[in-house]
């Protein structure tokens, strides 16, 4: 099973974001018809680890991991971060340009959180993606659909954007579906 390991933004904020996502090129030409493979509210996430695929067998590793790690960060912390989304940015180039929101508030919690996940997966011999961790929040995925000067004014946009702050206060693993229509089905979740 392929998996990763997240933090979901409560409804007020994905429903503050959706209403600036609609305003920018991005959601103007989502409304046209134009595929620019906008991310569906309701599996917005910040990634914290990616896992990849996982044997079945050792879906208990995971979460023992997980529930160590969450620990860690409740006892050195005593408190949920506050996050909130705004700002933002694109990567890529061409067909694999990708639109994204920044993440703002107690990032260096949530830098160390992502610091213990991986640790933990590393000492439990559990498969996770090394890339360097960046907090962030896929909002589309327009390739080159859009033109870049489009994806450009977004971004920019995207500067002057902030959403209501909130407690990240559950750190959330996640089974994700491949294929045109992505799926999520959450696993497991401790509390931060």
């Amino acid at each position: 099973m392929r998996l990763f390991t997240a933090i979901h933004p409560p409804p007020a904020a994905v429903t503050d974001l959706a209403a600036r996502v609609a305003e920018l090129r991005v959601g103007v030409a989502a409304a046209n018809g134009v595929d620019v493979r906008l991310a569906d509210p309701v599996h917005l996430h910040l990634t914290l680890a990616f896992l990849g695929d996982v044997p079945d067998e050792r879906l208990v590793q995971v979460e023992s991991a997980l529930g160590l790690a969450a620990e860690s960060f409740r006892d050195g912390r005593g408190s949920s971060p506050r996050l909130r989304l705004g700002g933002g940015g694109s990567f890529g180039a061409g067909r694999s340009t990708v639109l994204w929101v920044d993440v703002r508030g107690e990032t260096d919690a949530l830098d160390t959180l992502a610091r213990l996940v991986r640790h933990a997966l590393r000492r439990a011999e559990l498969p996770h993606d090394d890339k360097p961790f960046r907090a962030h929040l896929t909002i589309a995925r327009p390739g080159d659909r859009l033109h870049r000067a489009d994806v450009r004014t977004d971004r920019e946009t995207l500067h002057g954007y902030a959403g209501p702050e909130w407690p990240a206060d559950e750190l959330v693993l996640v089974r994700s579906h491949l294929g045109r229509h992505p799926r999520y089905t959450r696993l497991a979740a401790w509390p931060l």
